[in-house]
């Protein structure tokens, strides 16, 4: 199913990918990745730097996107972190209209780009060129700040399950999970937010996209949800118990975002926005206004 652009793409866009979105068929979420980066026209940039298997991730999304019509799709190549400071590579960037990370392993990522003129120059791209930047799975869990680097999935949180590493920092005091109702890791964010109480946990489908619209609002796509999981106002009992016991958690909040939902921050042009809870709100803020250039 295609969707129609929301039409301020100069503003900036992440589209985050729960992991395993359509590539042959109806390409929804790729299909908005690339109506958001600017249509058939624009200059699209496949970073493969968190797969062991490059090349064929490469093949995979080269076949996707000019099935979808864009004339200038390109292989970022990654190996080192000398590539990630090499001017030709960075001015990839630099002139791309839509970044597209794929999936691998976020920490493997991590190692190469962050801290690197690449990551700054993605930076750039999205903030002050208004471009778009689209990840899946691991290409997502590394857009917030606090990236998951790894975690248990039992059924249960638990204390010292879990632990996060610097991420790529396009998104703040949150952190971000894929493959999130298919491979049951509510209690996986649990574990998260228990232990760092002032991040917010997003647990995206796969198949699924959070497109968010930096200073203007999110939707979600695609055939899954999105769950938002809010512990800043929890009762636990987190730093008294032992390493890998469950901790109390109460007062946690969540809420569930399935696809088609759409929410934006009223302006003076539009000022009747879609109501929201408040709390519903403060996440909005967090994730469109708390993102400076540096």
């Amino acid at each position: 199913m295609k969707t129609e652009p929301h039409q301020t793409a100069k503003h900036g866009h992440l589209v985050i990918i729960g992991g395993h979105e359509d590539r042959q068929y109806g390409k929804e979420i790729l299909t908005r990745f690339v109506e958001l980066s600017g249509g058939e026209n624009a200059r699209i940039v496949v970073i493969t730097a968190a797969s062991k298997i490059a090349d064929e991730m490469w093949g995979i999304y080269d076949q996707a996107f000019g099935d979808l019509g864009v004339r200038q799709v390109s292989h970022l190549t990654l190996t080192s972190r000398q590539d990630a400071n090499d001017e030709e590579k960075v001015r990839m960037v630099a002139e791309a209209d839509g970044i597209f990370m794929t999936g691998g392993d976020q920490k493997r990522l991590l190692a190469l780009i962050g801290g690197t003129a690449l990551d700054a120059e993605m930076h750039t791209a999205l903030k002050v060129r208004g471009a778009c930047i689209g990840g899946t799975s691991a290409g997502a869990s590394a857009m917030s700040g606090h990236m998951l680097a790894q975690g248990k999935t039992d059924l249960l949180p638990e204390k010292g399950a879990v632990s996060l590493a610097a991420g790529l920092g396009f998104l703040h005091r949150v952190v971000i999970d894929q493959h999130f109702s298919e491979r049951q890791r509510l209690s996986r964010l649990l574990s998260v937010v228990a232990q760092n109480p002032y991040l917010q946990g997003i647990g995206i489908d796969e198949d699924t996209a959070l497109v968010v619209e930096r200073g203007r609002g999110i939707e979600v796509l695609g055939e899954g949800s999105v769950t938002i999981v809010d512990g800043r106002t929890m009762d636990t009992n987190m730093a008294d118990i032992q390493e890998r016991a469950t901790p109390e958690l109460i007062d946690v909040r969540l809420h569930l975002l399935p696809a088609g939902s759409r929410f934006y921050l009223p302006t003076e042009d539009e000022p009747l926005a879609k109501p929201m809870s408040p709390s519903l709100r403060d996440f909005l803020e967090n994730v469109t206004k708390r993102n400076p250039i540096s």
